[in-house]
């Protein structure tokens, strides 16, 4: 099996290393429902919906009465 002749430098080795650990930009989809963005193939995290369907019910937001009791 034939050997390199020279050593390659570590700029070169690590360039050719650097290629495969780029991220990549996620794609991003309009939810049909409240147009918010969402990953495809996913439930909309704001609504709830997939597929025209309601598949997690939200959670009410916490009001301030529970607070003003001492």
């Amino acid at each position: 099996m034939p050997n390199p002749k020279r050593k390659h430098t570590p700029m070169r080795r690590d360039k050719r290393r650097s290629q495969n650990w780029k991220l990549e930009v996620k794609s991003l989809s309009a939810c049909a429902q409240c147009g918010a963005l969402r990953l495809p193939h996913r439930v909309c995290p704001s609504c709830g919906f997939y597929n025209g369907k309601l598949e997690v019910a939200q959670k009410a937001a916490k009001t301030e009465e529970g607070k003003d009791q001492k």
